[in-house]
């Protein structure tokens, strides 16, 4: 895998709406209700502005498997929850995304950012230069397939900091294995 390197890579994980089961209502149906972003200095290996914006979905609701899962609750994102658009400015204005390349573990975060910008007609707030870190760290460490985040995280002897599956903890976990792969 070709990897550009700038002075610092994005680091982006979503959560999204989810039910426990029927995976085709899943992939209809699901929308993001959270942005998890921090940037990696590549130079220092310094993780910084990590930030978890709540965002709220347009056409589902957030289920009590989705909350059992992401610790993610209706509440929180009825107070807290801003719009994708608005999430989008964010993270185009304050991490100047469209300017660095960026990164996240797996296909699925840049498919489903793709595809909800599209859907509610939102410009897309990424660069094209994306990194699958799980992918990237396949090839690094000789797997024949892939591994998961917590898995990766355990292999390589880095504790797992704050909640699997909330965005904000999980981007700050893959911007250390992001870390780990330029340091190693």
């Amino acid at each position: 895998m070709d990897l550009q390197l700038t002075d610092k890579i994005i680091i982006i994980d979503l959560e999204a709406t989810c039910w426990e089961g029927d995976t085709s209502y899943q992939k209809e149906h699901s929308e993001i209700i959270e942005i998890g972003i921090c940037s990696l200095d590549v130079d220092t290996g310094a993780i910084e502005a990590k930030s978890g914006l709540l965002v709220k979905p347009v056409n589902s609701e957030i289920s009590e498997f989705c909350t059992k899962l992401t610790t993610i609750t209706p509440a929180m994102v009825a107070a807290e929850g801003i719009s994708l658009k608005e999430a989008a400015a964010i993270i185009k204005e304050e991490y100047n995304s469209q300017n660095f390349t960026w990164a996240s573990y797996g296909a699925y975060d840049k498919s489903m950012l793709k595809e909800q910008c599209q859907k509610f007609d939102i410009d897309y707030p990424m660069s094209s230069n994306h990194i699958n870190v799980k992918v990237l760290l396949s090839e690094k460490l000789g797997l024949s397939k892939g591994i998961g985040m917590k898995a990766a995280l355990k292999r390589l002897k880095l504790p797992l900091n704050g909640t699997h599956h909330r965005g904000v903890d999980d981007a700050y976990n893959i911007a250390r294995i992001m870390n780990w792969i330029l340091k190693n």
